[in-house]
């Protein structure tokens, strides 16, 4: 059977460095740290202060008063980066087949900030079990899927991946599979995730998998480096529109890139800690390539998954070295959530939306806040430091990793 071809007709952001696509990639070309204090709760008693939280955002300049109700803060970015995904990719929604348009939806967490709220409103009260009745189909982690399903008709494959941090990019190669195999012609696809509360915070922090440099927090997300103390949480949403080639053609709009291939892995080790050789890094990778028909000699750049923890950092090199060998030096590798943060279950959706961008713009966008090097690392490899570089690129990979082991990855090339 011969596969369909799969490419990218629109992008849709919501993120710490951008409440638009076209600012988050201003801002990621120019370095700029979303990093900044909490505004969202009091953090006296946590010993992390600060995160990558969306920036200017007034839910009424979104949503009506009573819909927003009904809406996890995840499902709000969720919806937000959907709308600018559709409308550019010129998407009528009435001029396509409705049974062979999807959506799939990632969070890694879901409605956390609807659980809390609900959970510490029963425990303040009398103990009378007294909850909304939003509270169940604001809080789980599918919903969001539904609500896009609902207000764009799609009534194709409709449903939610969740693989911790892998989620996003595990609902792009869903949906890239489906399209590949002709069971769907286009899909809305990406993550969001909403989760920087005091449940959130508290529980990466009891993990010490956070940073906790806040005399530093502008550029306490510091992949690579040898100072690097743990990941700083983000927030937000990335949407993709995924379509059949010939179905975009017809519609006569402009294609960013193909998605050829994805990849997936499980490190079968830790639940939080990555395999220290990078085994399920590097088997993912592979994977990925395998899938897009591909050598590693044609990779370009690679968006790690790159967090800044110690552990972590490490094994993902490690992992590309396995793979791409003396290759390793002549791509260009860069973390943005040097810049983003960790978005979580939205993290694939945000850095694919990066890697798009660097093959259309030939531009990598950089890995900031590097100071120290790391005498455990190669050092000769170009992480792109502190300024983008321009060079031609014809294909990304975009990595992914998540507690669990769960591992995922995914390719785009320029059209020809």
């Amino acid at each position: 059977m011969e596969l369909k071809r799969v490419v990218v007709t629109g992008l849709g952001a919501i993120t710490p460095l951008g409440n638009t696509v076209n600012e988050l990639w201003e801002n990621l070309k120019n370095g700029v740290s979303g990093s900044d204090l909490i505004t969202r709760f009091d953090t006296e008693k946590f010993k992390t202060k600060f995160a990558c939280e969306v920036k200017n955002y007034n839910v009424q300049d979104y949503f009506e008063r009573k819909e927003s109700r009904k809406l996890d803060l995840y499902a709000q970015y969720a919806l937000i980066a959907t709308e600018e995904a559709v409308r550019d990719a010129s998407l009528d929604a009435s001029a396509v087949d409705p049974d062979k348009a999807g959506v799939i939806w990632s969070s890694g967490i879901g409605g956390l900030n609807t659980f809390l709220e609900e959970i510490a409103g029963f425990v303040k009260g009398d103990y009378t079990p007294r909850f909304s009745p939003f509270f169940i189909p604001k809080m789980i982690s599918d919903i969001a899927s539904g609500h896009i399903s609902i207000k764009y008709n799609f009534r194709g494959p409709n449903f939610s991946t969740v693989s911790a941090c892998a989620s996003s990019t595990n609902a792009l190669i869903d949906a890239l599979n489906y399209i590949r195999l002709g069971k769907a012609d286009i899909f809305i696809t990406g993550g969001s995730e909403a989760a920087i509360n005091e449940a959130g915070l508290g529980g990466f922090s009891a993990m010490q998998a956070i940073s906790t440099n806040n005399d530093n927090y502008k550029t306490a997300s510091r992949p690579f480096d040898r100072t690097r103390d743990g990941f700083v949480m983000g927030e937000g949403g990335g949407a993709l529109i995924l379509e059949e080639y010939e179905h975009a053609v017809r519609r006569g709009v402009p294609i960013y890139c193909e998605l050829v291939g994805g990849g997936m892995s499980a490190d079968a080790y830790h639940l939080t800690a990555p395999h220290p050789e990078g085994r399920g890094a590097a088997k993912v990778m592979q994977n990925a390539i395998d899938d897009a028909s591909l050598n590693p000699v044609d990779v370009d750049y690679i968006n790690v998954h790159g967090t800044a923890t110690p552990l972590g950092d490490i094994a993902e090199v490690k992992g590309i070295r396995s793979v791409f060998e003396d290759h390793s030096y002549k791509l260009n590798i860069s973390a943005t959530k040097s810049m983003t943060g960790h978005l979580l279950g939205a993290a694939g959706a945000v850095e694919a939306i990066a890697s798009i961008l660097a093959v259309k713009h030939n531009v990598i966008p950089p890995t900031i806040n590097f100071e120290h090097e790391d005498p455990d690392l190669d050092n000769k490899m170009n992480f792109t430091f502190n300024e983008a570089q321009k060079r031609e690129v014809n294909v990304a990979l975009s990595n992914t990793f998540g507690f669990g082991g769960h591992n995922s990855s995914v390719v785009f090339k320029k059209l020809k």
